[in-house]
């Protein structure tokens, strides 16, 4: 008998769209197992079913406008704010979507580990990666913790085009074309602390 198994799916609310493809781009770097939907209104997500999601990401007026929805649901939604949260989200998970692209992978790597039951977790892709050199596993955490090639090239007291060439070689290595993937997989693999995030 075969068994089959749910795809973990996110909902994502707001009117703007923008800013929904774009969580949305980065959610499928961190949760590529995941569906995620997009929904202009409460009413639309309404319709669709609102339990089979195990994840909300909501905008604080969406959030503000349907309150008691989502505090029944507290253990499943994700206010999203424009830097400081809304009062009325006071207790709720919020994500700042005016922060950086690593600072919001971060920020969601957090949510992962406090999320209330295992298979709510977002989990980041497996990587069947090649052995990074000790360098270059110096130049992943450096760049995990931000910094620019310059930095980099400064901390190390190497050339700026041997870090671009080991920067390179490390997308190479792991199969990962942005930064944001590359935070992800030094998080997830220890080569960056994730207490510093």
């Amino acid at each position: 008998m075969t068994v089959m198994r749910q795809v973990p799916a996110i909902a994502i609310l707001s009117p703007n769209v923008l800013t929904a493809i774009g969580l949305r781009s980065i959610l499928e770097k961190v949760a590529p197992a995941a569906e995620t939907e997009l929904f202009g209104s409460f009413r639309d997500f309404e319709a669709a079913g609102p339990e089979r999601f195990f994840h909300y990401f909501v905008t604080a007026r969406l959030f503000v406008a349907h309150a008691a929805f989502f505090r029944e649901r507290r253990h499943k939604t994700i206010v999203l704010s424009s830097g400081e949260p809304h009062l009325a989200a006071r207790g709720m998970h919020c994500l700042d979507v005016r922060t950086a692209e690593e600072r919001l992978v971060s920020s969601l790597l957090r949510l992962q580990r406090s999320a209330r039951r295992p298979e709510h977790a977002l989990t980041a892709p497996p990587h069947a990666a090649q052995t990074l050199s000790d360098r270059e596993a110096e130049v992943l955490t450096l760049i995990a913790e931000g910094l620019l090639n310059k930095q980099i090239a400064q901390r190390l007291g190497i050339g700026l085009t041997t870090v671009i060439s080991h920067r390179r070689n490390i997308m190479e290595k792991l199969g990962i074309r942005s930064v944001a993937g590359l935070v992800v997989y030094a998080l997830t693999e220890g080569y960056a602390p994730t207490d510093d995030m």
